[in-house]
């Protein structure tokens, strides 16, 4: 078995990676409050927003903590359409568990189904994440750490469903994200705790791109979109709650009692 190391440039990448998830989520719980506060094509567009953030936050957060990542005795590529992928499914996904939320009627069930797709969202992200890793060996996995690692995903983001449908004040969130942060990375590094990889040796050279070629590069790009993206967020005026009609608000309503 190969040695894995979880942690190459020490506290740089796990401290890092925690910081993209915790912005990932405060922007995507901003953008889902300011959704479930407005009505019609407004509403499309934050929770738009939002399923953009959590996933692009969680992938970022994946992907820097893969910076750190490493097999004794091989290199290690990753597949460039696979990695692409991961950040669409995560955003697709993400994005399906948003629109139950902030259009379903009975809020409870919208909350359980948001959650529970949200939750497979951001695992489908990890694991195809980690399909797309190119070694010299066999990777493998314990199926109880990673069913924990679902159940996790599911948890963290059932809790912050509802604290998007339950807190108002951007302090709350702010207070909230930083849990969601915490969850997404326990997620993580529950499921790198799973694998295992065998190392067969071997001189032929490894298809697909290396993490400085390809992931920082992306990383960076996507960081900064956050960032930008948290900063008109909390610049834009909150006017959604003037233009929501009571049946436009009734999940909020619902969730304020």
């Amino acid at each position: 078995m190969g040695h894995l190391d979880h942690a190459a440039f020490g506290w740089l990448t796990p401290v890092l990676s925690y910081a993209m998830a915790c912005t990932g989520s405060a922007l995507g719980l901003r953008c889902t409050v300011r959704g479930l506060d407005a009505t019609g094509r407004s509403r499309r567009n934050w929770l738009l927003a939002a399923a953009s953030a959590i996933g692009t936050g969680i992938w970022t957060m994946h992907f820097v903590a893969m910076l750190g990542f490493g097999v004794t005795g091989t290199q290690i590529r990753y597949n460039v359409p696979l990695t692409i992928l991961s950040l669409l499914v995560a955003m697709a996904v993400v994005g399906a568990g948003l629109f139950a939320v902030g259009y379903g009627r009975d809020r409870h069930r919208a909350l359980v189904f948001g959650g529970l797709t949200t939750g497979v969202g951001v695992a489908s992200m990890h694991y195809l994440g980690m399909a797309a890793l190119r070694l010299h060996g066999q990777v493998r996995y314990d199926p109880a750490l990673v069913a924990l690692s679902v159940v996790i995903a599911v948890v963290a983001a059932t809790a912050a469903l509802w604290a998007a449908l339950s807190i108002r004040s951007p302090a709350a969130v702010a207070a909230a994200s930083l849990v969601m942060g915490g969850a997404v990375s326990s997620m993580h590094y529950t499921g790198m705790m799973a694998v295992s990889v065998r190392v067969t040796p071997s001189g032929v050279p490894l298809s697909g791109a290396t993490a400085m070629q390809f992931i920082f590069p992306l990383a960076v790009g996507l960081g900064s979109y956050l960032f930008l993206t948290a900063a008109f967020v909390a610049l834009s005026p909150m006017s959604g709650r003037t233009e929501a009609s009571p049946s436009a608000r009734r999940p909020v309503e619902g969730a304020a009692r």
